[in-house]
């Protein structure tokens, strides 16, 4: 769907990232994993991004995490770094069909930006009643407060430092339970390391649901 949207709320969860809360427009309904195009107009510019769920519903608000480089992003960037609550955007969407579809387990493998979805989508998992883990390598990491809170819930948290192997903490991850399902979010140099860790693990590297960030 096309709509237009309004911030909410902005909070700082790491080190120039952002969670930028929306309300939900009349008709809108994503699942954890999907992401959204959000857009404004710079100069008489329409100019949009991609950007993943990082909320675990979207019921009557939704939330996306953003990473800021005013530097190096350009405009768009220096745009999200001075959104206010009451500020409106263009939204198409939802898109992507690699997200939670009710799995009893999940095990999400996130690089980077690849964070906001492993908490929306391990969050959801939780909170109907399943299992989660989560294998998070950033030299920078976001959402602790987050990630604190679902390894107080039950859920397995490992976090690595950005030149870590993946493997031995995938290989504790990764069950191979019948209702288990393994998600990858991240970069392609990312990706690459976490399908050769499902594969060392035992896991099946094909039927992971992965989202390449490019």
């Amino acid at each position: 769907m096309d709509a237009t949207v309004a911030v909410t709320a902005v909070e700082e969860v790491g080190s120039d990232t952002y969670a930028i809360r929306f309300d939900t427009p009349d008709g809108f309904a994503a699942e954890p994993g999907q992401f959204v195009k959000l857009g404004t107009e710079i100069d008489g510019e329409a100019v949009a991004r991609f950007y993943t769920l990082s909320s675990p519903t979207t019921e009557g608000t939704f939330e996306v995490t953003v990473g800021i480089d005013v530097e190096e992003g350009g405009e768009f960037s220096r745009f999200l770094a001075d959104i206010e609550p009451g500020v409106e955007m263009s939204l198409s969407g939802p898109f992507g069909d690699q997200h939670y579809d009710g799995e009893g387990r999940v095990v999400v493998l996130a690089g980077g930006p690849g964070i906001g979805p492993a908490v929306a989508i391990a969050r959801r998992a939780i909170d109907d009643g399943g299992a989660a883990a989560v294998v998070y390598r950033d030299d920078d990491p976001a959402h602790e407060a987050r990630l604190d809170d679902l390894r107080g819930r039950g859920a397995s948290i490992a976090v690595l430092d950005g030149d870590d192997d993946l493997s031995a903490a995938v290989a504790e991850a990764v069950t191979g339970a019948a209702d288990e399902a393994v998600f990858v979010y991240g970069f392609a140099g990312f990706v690459d390391d976490a399908r050769d860790a499902i594969e060392a693990a035992g896991g099946d590297a094909d039927g992971a649901k992965v989202e390449n960030f490019g």
